[in-house]
């Protein structure tokens, strides 16, 4: 009798990690198929016969499993339909160890075979398992090598003071791949500077320069899409006024090289501002807490005992001590009460990092939101991140009593236990806070 052979399904895999070539009529694929199909045809005695799809990626790394034929091939092994993927080499199914290990969990459970036609193997077999493993590291290796070629030459390129791509700042524009002048935009740059130096304050010439219509860069992205110019706030602000592109410079992790682009800004100018910054954190620095004690009196309580907890002091060896004491501890016992009395600066550290906490988060603000919502707030759930953006990058920048405010804008009480802390939104703040950070110009929007 005729020996019945089981027939194999085998799938070809090819992979280009670029597009270089690929208009070509016989392409890097095409030669990769070619020689997987040659493999193939030479197992036809064995039941060997092509799956007539093609599952080819081009102009995609091998770093990454997210890739349209390989997601598909993986599908189609799910779905029964290949018992065989044959690649002409290994790393073109994978470069990364941990996702090809992913890759051979997947082809065991559905009892596929993996062929490389130019590394000989077949993971069915302890032996073909330890030269993929061999190989693959290897593979993973080189790509490791490549990216460290790639960080070298970016670094030295900026030594050499030369333009690696990103977005342009206000006052340039990029022509052959070159940083320039843009005239118009440097000039305004300029008067920055200038008025800065003029008034010495970021705040009054933030209202200035919003009131007089200057917006930030517009962008426009690879892919054709535009985000146009924003009012500048006080964190833009910032960042052009410490941004040393405009002395001609490029910086590389925190040293700065001379570049090939003109500079905006001469170096007296800079150093200028730079001294009225300097001047300007001192005075943040020196204006310590003491200055403004007791931030948190009268919205501070006692979870345990329900009563309110108020500032208390003492001095030892010309020290102050600060803290927030219980009322039921302080009229009757300590023992009376759990917590009796914390640290001043502890909680009020804690507090602080609470709020920083719910200008950034997106679901500390998403809960702000919904608090105001409960509370038949007119508020939109965007005007409240708009505000909270505008808000997050100017907070160090702010003095204390700029911070106090905020508190008590916010946060309508302060609950606290020996395990827990819970801030109690005050939503007419939040209503005021948004109104004070929308521009007066924009109409709030209704719909």
């Amino acid at each position: 009798m005729k020996e019945v052979i089981q027939k194999i399904r085998a799938a070809v895999y090819t992979r280009k990690s670029t597009e270089d070539g690929l208009e070509q009529d016989f392409n890097s694929l095409d030669a990769q198929r070619e020689s997987c199909e040659s493999y193939i045809a030479s197992q036809k005695r064995e039941g060997w016969i092509l799956v007539p799809d093609r599952y080819d990626d081009a102009g995609l790394s091998g770093g990454t499993l997210k890739r349209p034929a390989l997601q598909r091939l993986l599908q189609d092994i799910e779905d029964g339909k290949v018992d065989c993927i044959v690649t002409y080499k290994i790393d073109r199914l994978s470069r990364s160890l941990m996702d090809f290990s992913k890759l051979v969990e997947i082809f065991d459970r559905h009892k596929v075979s993996f062929i490389s036609v130019t590394q000989a193997f077949n993971t069915t077999n302890s032996m073909g398992r330890l030269t993929l493993n061999v190989l693959l590291s290897f593979a993973q290796f080189e790509r490791e090598v490549t990216a460290e070629r790639i960080r070298d030459k970016f670094a030295q390129s900026k030594k050499r003071g030369i333009w690696m791509g990103g977005h342009p700042s206000l006052g340039y524009d990029v022509k052959d791949r070159k940083l320039v002048i843009n005239t118009e935009e440097a000039e305004q740059v300029q008067r920055i500077f200038k008025r800065f130096i003029q008034i010495g304050s970021a705040t009054t010439l933030v209202k200035e320069l919003r009131e007089n219509g200057l917006i930030s860069k517009t962008r426009t992205f690879s892919t054709g899409k535009i985000r146009h110019g924003k009012p500048i706030d006080k964190g833009t602000l910032y960042k052009i006024l410490n941004n040393q592109t405009y002395l001609g410079l490029t910086v590389y992790k925190g040293t700065a090289y001379q570049g090939e682009h003109s500079a905006i800004i001469d170096q007296k100018l800079w150093d200028k501002v730079q001294t009225i910054l300097a001047k300007n954190n001192k005075k943040r620095g020196n204006f310590t807490r003491s200055e403004s004690p007791s931030v948190l009196k009268g919205i501070i309580r006692c979870g345990h005992c329900n009563r309110s907890m108020r500032p208390s002091h003492t001095r030892k060896r010309g020290v102050l001590y600060r803290y927030y004491v219980c009322m039921q501890a302080a009229k009757n016992s300590y023992a009376d009460c759990p917590l009796n009395s914390i640290a001043a600066g502890q909680i009020e550290d804690a507090v602080f990092y609470r709020i920083r906490e719910m200008i950034q988060t997106p679901e500390m603000i998403a809960r702000i939101w919904k608090k105001a919502k409960e509370a038949d707030s007119k508020l939109h759930e965007r005007e409240v991140v708009a505000a909270m953006k505008m808000l997050d990058p100017v907070w160090d920048e702010l003095f204390p009593v700029e911070r106090n405010r905020l508190l008590h804008l916010l946060v309508e009480q302060v609950v606290l236990t020996t395990g827990n802390m819970e801030l109690r939104v005050r939503v007419d703040g939040i209503n005021n806070l948004v109104n004070e950070l929308s521009d007066p110009k924009e109409e709030r929007s209704t719909v």
